[in-house]
C-alpha cells in the first residue's frame, strides 16, 4: 500500500517473514528510505514495542531517525531491546514544517530578501512556535518558544534580530525533539526477536567425554565417564570459555561400527563413531552406559553451571542400523529397491553405520518424536543444541521445531553446522537458527577474510557466525603446515572477527597431522577412538596454546567491541600478509584495532593507514594506545609502522580511546 509519504527499503527485514535477530542490550540499526514530492522536509521516527509472551500490550518507544549521508533520503535510528522475546517496529514518516521553514528562511535571508518580502514566512514560523509552546507538556519551555514567536512578529526590529531567537540552539532542540508532525504516514510492521546474550557472544570448547578417562598402567586409553569429564570442565573454565560442547553422548551402534581411522572393520574394543547413534541400549533419548546415566549427566551439568559454563549437546538426527527407531518405525527411512534401508553417502564417502531419516515419510510422527527428544535434554539442563548437518533436512521441519521449542523455552539456542552453499547457510539462519558455522576455516587470505567478515556484518540481522578454528571433521591445511604460530593466528582471527568462536580439543596442543596428504581428516581421529591428552604436561613444558587462548578470552570479556558483530572497519596495510580491522561497540563507544599477521613463518612489517573518522578521530589526531596482548603502548596517528614476528607475537589487539556512544 502506498502512503501519503514514501517509506521504502525498511531494514532489518528477513525475506522468510521471520523476525530479525538481536540480543538483549544490542544496538540495532533501523533504516529506511523516506521521501516525498517537492522540496518540503520530511522526517521519520521508529515506533519500537515489546510484545510480551503473555499477549499483554507492551510499552512503545518513539526514536527519532537521523539522515544517513547527504542527498540519499536514507534515515537511521538505533534501538536497544532490553527484554527477551519479540519486539515490533514501525517507521513513521511525516512532513516536517519546522525544518522546511528554517531552511527556507535562512536561504532567503542569505539571498538578501527583505522583512516585507518575508512577512508570510515570519508569521508561519511564529505560528509553528506557538503550536509547540502552547502544549501542556511544554510548560518549562513555553516562555522561550512564545518569546521567539513574538520576536518574529516584532516589526520594530531588524530582520536578523527578529529571526535570531527562533534559530537558537535551545529552540532548535525543542522543535526537533518534540516536533510538529504533519501528513503522518505509517510504514510496515516488522519484528525483531531478542535472544539472551549468549546467542551473540560466547566462547565454545568442544571435547569428547569418552576421551577423558586417561590411560591405565599399560598405557591403554580408558573410556571416560561424566565424572572424569567433569574434571575437564575446570580447565575449560580457567581458559575463559563459556560453552562446553559435547558430541553425541548416546549409545553407539554396533552394526557396521567403524574402526580406527574410519576403517569399515571394527576391532574388539573399538568405540565407533558417536554420530552412529543407537543400539540395544537406546537411542537419542538415552546415554551411552559407559559414560554413566542421567544422574551422572545431571551432576555434570550442575558442575558446569557452577563454573559459569553452559552445556551444548549435539543433535544429530540419524540412526545406526540397530537404533530402536529402525525396528519400531521402518517407515521413517528410505528403502532401496532391494528392500534394504539406504545408508548415508556423500560420494565417494560411504557411511554404512548411519541411516538418515526421511522426513517426507510420516512427518507427523518424526516431528513429534524429535520434539520429545529435544525437550528431554532441555529438562536435563541442556540450553544449546549444535545441530549436525541441518542442510540435509527439510527447512520447514527446522522452522517448526525451533519455534516450537522456543515457545516454552526461549532460552534454548540452536547452532547450525551447515558447511554448505550460502543459500542454505543463510536460509537456515533466516528460519530460526540462532548461530551458524561458516566457511571461516577455509578463509586464509587477506582479501577473502575481509570479504567474509564484511558479509557477515552486513547480514547480522539474520545470521550470526560461530567461527570454529577446527572441528573433529576439519583439519585445514594451514594447521597441518603452519606450526604453532598458525594456531595462534587462526585463534586470533576467530576470537576477534566474530563475537562467537570455538575450538575443538587438541587445538591447544597444536594437533595437525592428517590421516594422509591432502586430507582434512585427523590421523587417529577422535571420531573413531579414544584420544586421552596430557594437557598439564604440555602446559608445564611450554608446548601449549592454553595461555594465549585464555588471554584472548580475557580480552574479549574486557571489550564490548569484540562482543558485537555489526560494526567492523578494515584499515589499509601495505602488506598482504598483514590484516587490520577495528571493531566498535555502539552502546559503550569501546573500540579496538586488531593487526594480525597471516604468515606463520616470517616477520612481516608495513605501514598501517587508519581510517581516522571511522575511529571517531580527526585526520591529524595522535593518540596513545595500549596493546592488550603485550602491554606495550604506542602513539598512533593516521600512518603507523607495524612489525610482527610470529615466533614472538602474531597480533596487536589495541585498545583505543572510546567514541561517543550512539545510544
Amino acid at each position: 500500500m502506498i502512503g501519503r509519504l514514501g517509506i521504502d527499503d525498511v531494514t532489518p527485514f528477513v525475506e522468510s517473514g521471520d523476525p530479525a535477530k538481536a540480543v538483549v542490550g544490542e544496538v540495532v540499526p533501523i533504516r529506511a528510505t523516506v521521501w516525498r514530492e517537492g522540496h518540503d522536509a520530511v522526517a521519520a521516527n521508529v515506533v519500537f514495542t515489546h510484545l510480551p509472551a503473555d499477549g499483554s500490550e507492551g510499552e512503545s518507544r518513539h526514536v527519532r531517525m537521523e539522515p544517513e549521508g547527504t542527498g540519499t533520503d536514507r534515515f537511521v535510528a538505533w534501538v536497544v531491546p532490553d527484554a527477551e522475546g519479540r519486539w515490533s517496529f514501525r517507521v513513521d514518516a511525516w512532513s516536517d514544517p519546522w525544518t522546511t521553514w528554517r531552511n527556507a528562511v535562512e536561504k532567503k535571508i542569505e539571498a538578501g530578501q527583505s522583512a516585507e518580502e518575508l512577512a508570510n514566512d515570519l508569521e508561519t514560523g511564529a505560528r509553528l512556535l506557538h503550536r509547540v509552546g502552547r502544549r501542556p507538556s511544554e510548560k518549562d519551555s513555553r516562555d522561550l518558544l512564545l518569546g521567539a514567536a513574538n520576536t518574529l512578529r516584532d516589526t520594530a526590529l531588524p530582520l536578523r534580530a527578529r529571526v535570531a531567537p527562533a534559530l537558537f540552539d535551545a529552540v532548535e532542540t525543542i522543535m526537533t525533539e518534540r516536533p510538529v508532525r504533519e501528513l503522518i504516514t505509517h510504514g510496515p510492521e516488522r519484528e525483531i526477536h531478542a535472544d539472551r546474550t549468549r546467542a551473540l557472544f560466547g566462547s565454545w570448547y568442544e571435547f569428547f567425554p569418552r576421551s577423558t578417562g586417561g590411560r591405565d598402567e599399560t598405557g591403554r586409553p580408558v573410556h571416560g565417564t561424566f565424572a572424569t569429564a567433569s574434571k575437564e570442565l575446570d580447565r575449560v573454565a580457567r581458559m575463559g570459555f563459556d560453552v562446553a560442547y559435547l558430541p553425541p553422548i548416546h549409545p553407539v551402534g554396533t552394526v557396521h561400527r567403524k574402526g580406527r581411522n574410519n576403517s569399515v572393520h571394527a576391532e574388539p574394543g573399538d568405540v565407533g563413531s558417536p554420530w552412529a547413534i543407537g543400539s540395544a541400549d537406546g537411542g537419542h533419548d538415552a546415554i551411552d552406559p559407559e559414560l554413566g546415566d542421567f544422574a551422572d549427566f545431571d551432576a555434570f551439568v550442575t558442575k558446569a553451571r557452577e563454573l559459569d559454563l553452559e552445556v551444548a549437546l549435539d543433535l544429530a538426527l540419524q540412526c545406526a542400523p540397530d537404533h530402536p527407531w529402525v525396528a519400531e518405525h521402518p517407515e521413517w527411512f528410505t528403502v532401496r529397491p532391494d528392500g534394504t534401508i539406504a545408508y548415508a553417502e556423500n560420494p565417494p564417502k560411504r557411511y554404512q553405520d548411519i541411516y538418515p531419516l526421511n522426513f517426507d515419510r510420516d512427518p507427523e510422527g518424526i516431528y513429534a518424536e524429535v520434539l520429545r527428544v529435544v525437550l528431554t535434554w532441555v529438562e536435563h539442563g541442556v540450553t544449546i543444541f549444535r545441530v549436525d548437518n541441518p542442510h540435509t533436512k527439510p527447512p520447514n521441519f527446522w522452522h517448526w521445531l525451533i519455534w516450537e521449542v522456543k515457545r516454552e523455552h526461549p532460552e534454548v539456542l540452536f547452532l547450525a553446522e551447515a558447511f554448505t552453499r550460502p543459500a542454505r547457510l543463510f536460509g537456515l539462519a533466516r528460519i530460526g537458527f540462532t548461530q551458524s558455522y561458516t566457511y571461516f576455516t577455509w578463509r586464509t587470505e587477506k582479501e577473502e577474510l575481509t570479504e567474509f567478515a564484511t558479509m557477515h556484518a552486513e547480514h547480522a540481522d539474520e545470521c550470526r557466525p560461530n567461527l570454529f578454528t577446527n572441528t573433529p571433521d576439519i583439519l585445514h591445511e594451514s594447521l597441518q603446515t603452519g606450526g604453532p604460530a598458525m594456531f595462534a593466528i587462526r585463534a586470533t582471527l576467530a576470537a576477534t572477527m566474530s563475537p562467537t568462536w570455538g575450538v575443538y580439543s587438541g587445538f591447544e596442543l597444536y594437533e595437525g597431522t592428517p590421516v594422509k596428504p591432502g586430507s582434512e581428516e585427523y590421523l587417529d581421529s577422535e571420531k573413531y577412538e579414544l584420544r586421552p591428552r596430557d594437557f598439564e604436561t604440555a602446559l608445564n613444558q611450554g608446548r601449549s596454546l592454553e595461555p594465549y587462548l585464555t588471554l584472548l578470552n580475557e580480552i574479549r570479556r574486557e571489550h564490548p567491541a569484540l562482543q558485537q558483530l555489526r560494526e567492523i572497519t578494515f584499515h589499509t596495510v601495505e602488506n598482504d600478509n598483514l590484516i587490520a580491522y577495528s571493531k566498535l561497540d555502539p552502546a559503550t563507544g569501546d573500540q579496538v584495532i586488531v593487526v594480525c599477521t597471516l604468515d606463520p613463518d616470517n616477520p612481516q612489517q608495513g605501514t598501517l593507514t587508519l581510517d581516522m573518522p571511522a575511529l571517531g578521530l580527526d585526520w591529524d589526531d595522535v593518540v596513545d594506545v595500549t596493546d592488550e596482548v603485550t602491554g606495550q603502548t604506542f602513539r598512533w596517528g593516521e600512518h603507523n609502522f607495524v612489525r610482527l614476528i610470529p615466533t614472538d607475537n602474531v597480533a596487536h589487539v589495541v585498545r583505543l580511546p572510546a567514541q561517543k556512544p550512539l545510544v
